[in-house]
């Protein structure tokens, strides 16, 4: 087995921060509303995953409940993608798209996603 010297994981390692430094400079020149979405679609992601922990923790006896928190948490992060990429002005695809007809566009979307959700739990 060969060890990697000390310069190639030195390397690695100024590689890494250069790229997290060159990330972040990128992500501080995005719109705060597009952060929010951001942020949004993380707590939703972030959500599925705890649901998805505390059932392997816990037992999942009421199913039907587990999948509907589930999908609830990822078709809201989909949608809210979904939104993101609408209401970024750098994306020529929707430069027509008016922010509010995107935002009346995803809350429709959720309406229906949980009305579907509701109706699964039964």
């Amino acid at each position: 087995m060969v060890k990697p010297s000390s310069s190639s994981s030195s390397s690695a390692s100024q590689d890494a921060c250069a790229l997290f430094n060159s990330l972040r400079s990128a992500y501080s020149a995005t719109p705060t509303t597009l952060k929010v979405i951001d942020l949004y679609v993380g707590f939703a992601v972030s959500t599925a995953i705890i649901q998805v922990v505390y059932m392997a923790l816990v037992g999942s006896f009421p199913f039907n409940s587990f999948l509907s928190g589930v999908l609830s948490c990822i078709g809201t992060a989909v949608l809210a993608v979904c939104l993101r990429i609408q209401v970024n002005k750098e994306n020529k695809e929707f430069k027509d798209l008016a922010p509010e007809r995107a935002f009346a566009d995803f809350v429709l979307c959720n309406l229906v996603l949980h009305l579907v959700i509701m109706n699964f739990l039964g």
